[in-house]
């Protein structure tokens, strides 16, 4: 990420056990990572109980789920700039609050207009914090193990905090919807005041650009792009799809549907730590095509066996995609910026992330309108199954070895 230089840390970090000081940066970093998955699966669990509440459709309601990808997404390539302008401590801290601005006022909401544009504003935060986060962490750890270590822990809290939306769900929906929108605003202010202690201020190196479109033509990083956001659209798409089977046809609670989707969510969570070594050990290019197979035999599994019922049919499903996750999540990170100029690294980050995001701007409304329109009950498994085999298609491709590091 292009933005002003934090104060390094001391060198005697770089060889010996972190103090109070730098656990407490990497804790409250990580923990608005937690914070931004949470927000995600929270909001999937709750989907079936808004569309009851407010009388919407599975379209009308995936926009509480996808206006957090579109603020997300549209912020993003800004945010570097944004940085430059008036800090990174001060743009981070300032997204932190307004977030908890942004929960209060969706617990208060009346309507799904106001609670969609709560979404949309807190994923815009989410598109200032956890870039920032990551680079404070490349500048406050030093580089080798320390910096590794750190970034495995901050990765280990994002992948954790999926399922822990997931089990809030259930938990908060038994006493009212408004606390699914209510319950993260005093984690963000703690958060945020105890940023203002811990987080290191910067020195003003300059001015950043905005990314330039171009790079989406450099190296592995359009086919990464891609396949990231085929990866995460067709995985929040069948989620969408599953969650309201769930609750429509198996007439199952939130408490029960969030447990049925750990298995989708758990894996990752463990496997994290390790995926450093799969790539060492296999390639990340092996890892990405291996995790488009998968997810794309799940859905098409879920395309032909759609009403078979959670154990033969969904768990399996459900298996297959989170496999995928688990293999390819990280390899796709790291081929993203493979064979780039370190001056282009921030940027192309910024652009890989946003497609990410738009993966699931552009599967999820068009899922649940296939869900609620469509004659066919097929033809949403059916977009998203060739989503994934858009994916595989992209991973396959194969690019001159200069151009990657496998």
């Amino acid at each position: 990420m292009t933005a002003p230089a934090v104060t390094a840390a001391p060198a005697a970090q770089a060889h010996g056990a972190w103090d109070a000081r730098q656990w407490s940066r990497l804790l409250v970093l990580s923990g608005n990572m937690l914070l931004d998955a949470v927000e995600v699966s929270v909001l999937l669990i709750a989907l079936p109980t808004l569309a009851a509440r407010f009388d919407l459709t599975a379209w009308g309601a995936q926009w509480l789920m996808s206006g957090f990808a579109v603020g997300f997404a549209a912020l993003l390539p800004f945010g570097p700039v944004l940085c430059a302008r008036i800090g990174r401590r001060r743009a981070y801290l300032g997204a932190m609050l307004l977030f908890a601005v942004a929960s209060l006022a969706g617990g208060l909401a009346g309507g799904p207009a106001l609670l969609v544009a709560v979404r949309v504003v807190k994923g815009a935060c989410a598109a200032l914090t956890a870039p920032t986060g990551l680079a404070i962490i490349n500048d406050v750890f030093p580089q080798g193990p320390q910096r590794r270590r750190a970034l495995s822990v901050y990765s280990l809290f994002g992948a954790a905090g999926f399922t822990a939306g997931l089990l809030l769900a259930g938990g908060l929906l038994t006493a009212s919807w408004r606390w699914v929108f209510v319950f993260p605003a005093p984690v963000a202010l703690v958060l945020c005041v105890a940023g203002i202690y811990v987080l290191p201020r910067e020195r003003n190196t300059g001015p950043a650009r905005l990314p330039r479109p171009a790079l989406l033509r450099r190296g592995a990083l359009p086919r990464s792009a891609l396949g990231a956001a085929c990866l995460n659209g067709g995985y929040q798409a069948l989620l969408l799809l599953i969650v309201f089977q769930m609750a429509d046809d198996y007439g199952w609670s939130p408490w029960r549907s969030a447990l049925a989707l750990l298995p989708a969510c758990v894996p990752l969570a463990l496997s994290v730590p390790f995926a450093g070594r799969l790539i060492t050990r296999y390639g990340s290019r092996r890892l990405v095509v291996l995790g488009a197979l998968l997810p794309l035999l799940g859905q098409v599994l879920y395309l032909a066996r759609p009403d078979s019922g959670y154990a033969p049919g969904v768990l399996p499903v459900l298996l297959l995609v989170e496999a995928g996750f688990c293999l390819a999540f990280v390899a796709l990170n790291t081929r993203a910026t493979a064979g780039l100029d370190p001056a282009d690294r921030g940027a192309a980050v910024s652009l890989y992330q946003a497609s990410v995001q738009l993966g699931a701007v552009l599967l999820l409304p068009l899922s649940a309108l296939l869900l609620t329109r469509a004659p066919d009950p097929r033809s949403a498994p059916a977009l998203i199954a060739a989503v994934g085999a858009l994916g595989l298609a992209a991973a396959l491709v194969r690019r001159p070895a200069r151009a990657t590091t496998d």
